[in-house]
């Protein structure tokens, strides 16, 4: 088997090539990866020397690049994707180019071969807010933001293409990943790593926004299996069962962290917040068997300890690019902020 793993050497793609590579030494893995702010070569060093592994760097919306990637590959597994809401809402063209004509350009390639799977990883927000319940596989799409319609835009495109062209199609649909080597824009990674430095955790809203938790790990064995066992066509939701606010989520860091609680800061909440995500995830465990091994609190200990182990690889996003992003969200919401959450 000879996979192409898309954006690989970002935060869940990454983790998903450490995991082939470790557990299936027969395959043969290529990484396509533009290497975007969120996309780092030294996320992928401890397997650059497998005899498996191949890195090149592209863009999938580059035909040339996709062809020469793509050649001989059995699978595909698109990770590659602009995947932040706070971006998707300064700018949203980058997130309609990558999210959905990426995916446009993959799937003209894909078919001209006679491959195995197209698996097109998507997100839960695809559902948009689901007040109450948990949502299913076969409910109504209903994205909110320019991330999740993107993001909605990209699987029902290839879903398209295996309704009219027959290639084989699989969407997954995940909860809120978190883990080693995530980009510390988003909450988990963000709030430690400031926490870790003594800095303010800058809380949208009331902080009762809820996400169902899924530790990266977990993510990727469900991935796996659904590349080695499920049939083309069907949809399946990636949940970790551990649905919390975020201000349990914040509580959790500060404790991992062993920091207080007057470092967090209720900001002004983001346009169009959606208050809650919940997926059942009945499907995915009756046909493949999976299920989250990972505990939300042993989760999060085990990410704060990563991250305060390797200072080195966030310290110097820290001082880049992230720096001039941190400050355009964060700083005036900072200075109006209602202070400290009182005790």
């Amino acid at each position: 088997m000879k996979v192409l793993v898309t954006g690989g050497a970002g935060f869940i793609g990454c983790n998903f090539t450490r995991l082939l590579v470790r557990t299936r030494p027969s395959w043969n893995v290529v990484v396509l990866d533009k290497l975007t702010y969120a996309g780092r070569t030294e996320n992928l060093d401890d397997v650059a020397g497998s005899p498996c592994f191949q890195f090149i760097r592209g863009d999938i919306c580059d035909p040339s690049a996709v062809a020469a990637a793509m050649k001989g590959c059995d699978a595909v597994v698109n990770f590659a994707a602009e995947t932040h809401v706070d971006r998707s809402i300064e700018e949203a063209s980058s997130f309609v180019r990558t999210d959905i004509e990426g995916v446009r350009v993959l799937l003209e390639e894909f078919r001209k071969g006679d491959r195995a799977l197209f698996l097109q990883v998507s997100t839960d927000e695809v559902y948009g807010s689901v007040e109450t319940g948990y949502s299913i596989e076969t409910d109504q799409l209903c994205p909110r933001s320019p991330y999740s319609a993107s993001k909605a835009g990209g699987e029902l495109l290839a879903m398209s293409y295996h309704h009219t062209y027959g290639t084989p199609v699989v969407v997954t649909r995940a909860s809120n990943n978190y883990g080693p080597y995530q980009y510390p824009e988003k909450l988990i990674p963000l709030f430690i790593t400031n926490a870790l430095d003594g800095l303010q955790l800058p809380l949208y809203g009331d902080g009762l926004n809820r996400r169902d938790w899924l530790y990266v790990e977990d993510h990727c064995r469900a991935l796996l299996m659904v590349l080695e066992k499920c049939p083309s066509g069907a949809v399946y939701n990636i949940g970790g069962g551990f649905e919390k606010s975020n201000m349990e989520v914040t509580q959790a860091v500060l404790e991992a962290v062993g920091a207080g609680p007057d470092l967090i800061r209720y900001i002004e909440d983001r346009p169009g917040h959606d208050r809650r995500y919940a997926l059942d995830i009945g499907r995915i465990l009756k046909e493949t068997g999976w299920s989250p091994m990972m505990r939300f609190d042993e989760g999060i200990r085990a990410t704060a300890e990563w991250y305060g182990t390797n200072r080195k690889w966030w310290e110097t996003i820290k001082s880049g690019e992230f720096g001039e992003y941190y400050k355009r969200m964060y700083q005036d919401r900072l200075g109006q902020s209602r202070g400290a959450v009182p005790e």
